[in-house]
């Protein structure tokens, strides 16, 4: 186990928090944030890049029997409650077009707070499991693939990319996981990319995280997965679903696991969206869309999993894509 004592968050006044790390490893991790450090000795001189040869390095490493053993890295959990943080700060509402080809797909279950998603569609393709390095063990997150001008973006957690002060390392998307199977490849990322307030103190507000994956095959990752949309600064309380490949019980990560509702802004910590959803650790980073078709598995990405308050546990929490998030996604693209 993994602690350090309590002591308040740096950025804007907000409360103290304490965040759980769960999985393989029994217990709770008390991770609060650090200062930035150094990039590791194999990654480019900007802290979220990576080098070709840590890329080739990363691939290898992921061999199926470290997938299976990767510890879930958990939904983060607050365990106190305090005044509204100061409003994420917001801009023009702005949506970015699914560039995923429909498929058709049954129905499903709304609202739902948890199981796994039967129904196929696109989004089956665009989102997979997120596997790297964390503190000298092995982790996985979610994460899905955008529609993008590099064709190569995926969005996930900000604590899917950084944690306490440190990049991840060895950081591979494995898109429309299941079962052990990598039906799409496994993709490494030649940079990740966090919103300023998490890189500089992980403001639980801003955990949203991106990685620019390299070409696989000569090919680039939406080319082959095809990419969800997004929508930015388009308000609360929505009609919303939320993907994820939760690893800690009842689940294995095996599942492609869905929740879906309609949301409602949190009253106590954060300026997130809230939604029923019994989700556990490893899906952190999974995309939650509006305006998702059933009929095609596509949407408009608007959050990702994030956190979970201890006294809540069945109800989880997504940052709100304002202009902090737009501009991360305007990074990565042209990245």
């Amino acid at each position: 186990m993994i602690g350090r004592p309590r002591s308040p968050y740096p950025s804007g006044g907000s409360p103290r928090v304490r965040r759980s790390v769960l999985g393989a490893l029994a217990g709770v991790a008390a991770l609060l944030a650090t200062g930035v450090t150094a990039a590791p000795a194999d990654a480019a001189p900007d802290p979220g890049a990576a080098t070709p040869s840590a890329q080739q390095r990363a691939l290898a490493f992921w061999t199926p029997q470290r997938m299976r053993e990767a510890t879930p890295l958990d939904l983060l959990t607050v365990d106190r409650s305090d005044v509204r943080a100061p409003g994420v700060r917001k801009g023009k509402a702005t949506v970015v077009a699914p560039s995923a080809p429909a498929s058709a797909m049954g129905p499903t279950a709304f609202p739902h707070g948890g199981g796994p998603w039967s129904a196929g569609g696109a989004v089956t393709k665009t989102a997979g499991r997120v596997f790297f390095s964390y503190q000298g063990r092995t982790a996985s997150c979610s994460g899905n693939a955008v529609t993008s001008a590099n064709k190569s973006t995926v969005i996930t957690a900000g604590h899917c990319v950084k944690l306490e002060g440190a990049w991840h390392t060895n950081w591979v998307f494995v898109p429309g996981y299941h079962d052990g199977q990598r039906p799409y490849g496994t993709w490494t990322a030649s940079k990740t990319l966090s919103t300023p307030q998490w890189t500089a103190s992980e403001d639980i507000n801003y955990d949203i995280g991106a990685a620019v994956v390299a070409p696989l095959d000569g090919k680039k990752l939406t080319d082959v997965v095809g990419g969800q949309g997004l929508a930015f600064n388009t308000g609360y309380n929505k009609a919303m679903y939320s993907f994820g490949f939760p690893a800690a019980a009842p689940y294995d990560g095996e599942k492609f696991i869905y929740c879906s509702g309609t949301t409602t802004r949190d009253f106590l910590f954060s300026n997130d969206h809230g939604l029923t959803c019994n989700m556990t650790g490893g899906s952190s980073g999974g995309p939650w869309f509006t305006q998702f078709s059933e009929a095609t598995g596509t949407g408009l990405q608007s959050s990702v999993n994030s956190f979970k308050y201890n006294f809540f546990p069945n109800s989880m929490y997504g940052p709100y894509f304002g202009a902090d998030a737009q501009n991360l996604y305007q990074s990565a693209q042209s990245s």
